[in-house]
């Protein structure tokens, strides 16, 4: 790597961690919060506004039953909670729900899991982010028409602080997370006191506009399908709970006790706020559309439509625009950053699945950092490819949300009622009887409210795009059960010992050394030939030039080498395929025999060198290494260029190894 790439790293990624910093980077539960729980916390900056979207399609008169779904979507929420309290103190290893449903309802139950999960996360970093350039776009009209580019960046952003460390980053999000709650919080006070108290009259700036029902007036199963897909919407709130589950090992000890607290003041934070702007859009007259053109009837022309935090914002903070801003600021701060969320979950869970072979061994091992580098850089791949692909439209990309994310929850809950009925089955204790008894009780509670949602979500979201997040799924668990057949193949072929011949002494070792001009880099590899002292050793040239050809064959003879040059004719001026023949009829020769092939290579120390040189050695490389019988050995001879970057070379190495290949040269003869 060039110093210029390093000082780069270095400057995003920060000083590299030893191994054993691994316990410094643990999290007290102050960061732990903002770290886990601020997907679940920020989601209330659009599930009520699109509940309310949703609603606006039966017209005005539909949002009278917004606070009751609210009502429903905080009992889910509290449920799931309480069920996943449950789950940390059982499975404090970091699994969550794919080690859950794993050891209790099988590896199929496992992968559709973690299938799941890592589309969930993919869609929480794309949903989040859009959903932020949307809130800003309502106080900056610039990114309001470049939502698509402003997102991108900012997944860019968030990946290279996450690259810094789960530890540094947690830090890092800590302030704009509390100052988001604690400003959510205060609006929801204010909005409440000044309504209720001072009897002040809050109007939101669109409250003056009348909604008309896309359809006409809805009622009957119309009717009950539209508040369902208006449940199903504003269950997005509950999506980030699970990530706390996947996290317990980045927590201090007791790391399932601070897991469980930090799992419960994550949900009385987001219900409280969930209500409470619920409440507030009601009492300012929110008006929001899913087409704001053809809907709202009375709206001035040019009229673009401000989310529904933006306008509560403004009409509680009325003739206080620092209100405002601040309020605008810090949503779409914690909506970037909610994505932080995913970006500690899937990471470690992908860690968890390469570990068990289902997915690349590289998304196991920790970075300079002692973050899962690989997982975090993924993500974000697949993050910008679906912002890019729905152009960063909250509403288009939230009809693939959450049906990840209640998959998991309805298998995680069936798995964790089978867990403690087998526990139950040896305990006799009669106090942890009641104990396991009580949240088996809360599990099948969440069993039958998760499961609920998750057939609710399927049917009023399927055909919206739904199904897209369902064959991701799929694909994924295709993907992952091959890589795992793949795996055990390459280990049952690598632990075979049945003494087929794999461990037989070649009977001679044929040595060949490429040459395609007679310089240092060619003396070197044919002095190393030499040394290792095989039992047939020849050179061979490739002729695509008779000039050039001719020129190496008079120069050779003129050196007096005693190792013979074979010349390869080559009429269509290739290289690979001829040396390839030629290796394939040595071996078909001698079956017995090994065939080393030696290939002098250029080391040069700048990227751009690296385009100039050894396209061909690489090419020729990768054919042969699929040659039974056949080893390569690479011969490298570093140019100047290389040893300016090597920063172990002290003391002229370049002088000591030119006066060794004067000295081997004269060895070759």
């Amino acid at each position: 790597m060039s110093k210029f790439s390093t000082a780069a790293k270095r400057l995003v990624v920060g000083r590299p961690f030893r191994s054993d910093r691994l316990a410094h980077t643990l999290l007290p539960k102050r960061i732990a919060l903002p770290v886990f729980a601020s997907d679940a916390m920020s989601s209330v900056a659009y599930a009520p506004e699109e509940i309310f979207l949703v609603l606006s399609v039966a017209g005005f008169s539909a949002y009278a039953i917004a606070p009751w779904i609210g009502v429903v979507v905080v009992l889910v929420m509290l449920t799931v909670v309480a069920s996943y309290r449950q789950n940390v103190r059982a499975y404090p290893s970091g699994g969550g729900d794919y080690e859950v449903a794993t050891v209790n309802l099988g590896k199929p139950a496992g992968l559709t899991v973690a299938s799941a999960l890592l589309v969930d996360y993919v869609l929480t970093v794309a949903v989040s982010i859009s959903s932020a350039a949307a809130n800003i776009g309502a106080a900056v009209p610039f990114v309001a028409t470049h939502k698509a580019e402003f997102a991108v960046i900012a997944i860019v952003v968030l990946t290279a602080i996450n690259l810094r460390g789960i530890r540094e980053s947690g830090a890092a999000f800590a302030v704009p997370t509390y100052a988001f709650m604690v400003g959510i919080v205060i609006m929801i006070v204010f909005g409440l006191f000044r309504w209720a108290v001072l009897g002040d009259d809050l109007r939101a700036e669109s409250a003056g506009f009348h909604i008309t029902a896309e359809h006409g007036d809805l009622a009957g199963l119309a009717l009950v399908f539209l508040v369902l897909r208006a449940f199903s919407s504003g269950c997005a709130a509950l999506t980030g709970v699970e990530a706390i589950s996947n996290g317990v090992p980045a927590f201090r000890k007791p790391k399932s006790k601070n897991a469980a607290t930090t799992l419960l003041l994550m949900g009385l934070i987001a219900v409280t706020m969930l209500m409470g702007l619920i409440v507030l859009a009601e009492v300012t007259g929110v008006r929001i559309a899913e087409d704001p053109a053809t809907q709202l009837v009375g709206a001035p022309a040019g009229y673009e439509q401000k989310t529904m935090v933006a306008q509560i914002a403004a009409a509680v903070f009325h003739g206080f625009p620092v209100g405002f801003y601040f309020i605008t600021s810090v949503t779409a701060l914690i909506l970037v950053l909610a994505a932080n969320t995913a970006f500690n979950g899937f990471p470690v869970l992908g860690s968890i699945l390469a570990q068990d072979r289902y997915l690349p061994r590289q998304l196991h091992t920790r970075g300079d950092r002692l973050a899962f580098s690989n997982g975090i850089i993924g993500l974000a791949g697949f993050a910008i490819v679906l912002v890019i692909a729905f152009d960063a439209e909250v509403t288009r990309l939230i009809q693939l949300y959450i049906v990840g994310v209640f998959v998991s929850f309805t298998m995680s809950q069936t798995g964790m009622i089978r867990h403690w009925n087998r526990h139950l089955a040896t305990e006799t204790n009669p106090a942890e009887r009641r104990r396991m008894r009580r949240s088996q009780a809360i599990n099948a509670f969440g069993l039958a409210m998760t499961g609920s949602v998750l057939v609710v979500v399927l049917i009023t979201k399927f055909l919206l795009g739904a199904w897209i997040a369902i064959a991701a799924m799929a694909g994924l668990y295709l993907l992952m059960t091959g890589i795992r057949k793949h795996y055990d193949r390459v280990a049952d072929e690598l632990a075979r010992a049945d003494g087929s011949g794999a461990f037989v002494l070649p009977s001679r070792v044929h040595a060949v050394v490429l040459v395609s001009k007679l310089h240092l880099p060619t003396r070197r590899a044919l002095a190393y030939a030499k040394a290792t002292r095989p039992d047939v050793l020849e050179a061979i040239t490739v002729n695509v030039d008779d000039v050039d050809t001719k020129r190496l064959v008079d120069e050779w003879d003129r050196e007096g080498f005693s190792i013979p040059l074979k010349v390869i004719e080559s009429p269509y001026r290739e290289i690979t395929k001829p040396v390839l023949d030629y290796v394939r009829r040595v071996r078909s020769d001698n079956p017995r025999d090994v065939v080393t092939v030696f290939i002098p290579e250029y080391v040069v120390g700048r990227w751009w060198e690296q385009v100039l040189h050894n396209q061909s050695a690489l090419r020729l490389k990768g054919r042969l290494l699929f040659q039974p019988g056949v080893m390569v050995t690479s011969v490298p001879w570093q140019l100047e260029s290389s040893e300016k970057v090597a920063e172990r070379d002290v003391v002229a190495p370049g002088a000591i190894r030119r006066g060794l290949t004067t000295r081997s040269k004269e060895n070759q003869k």
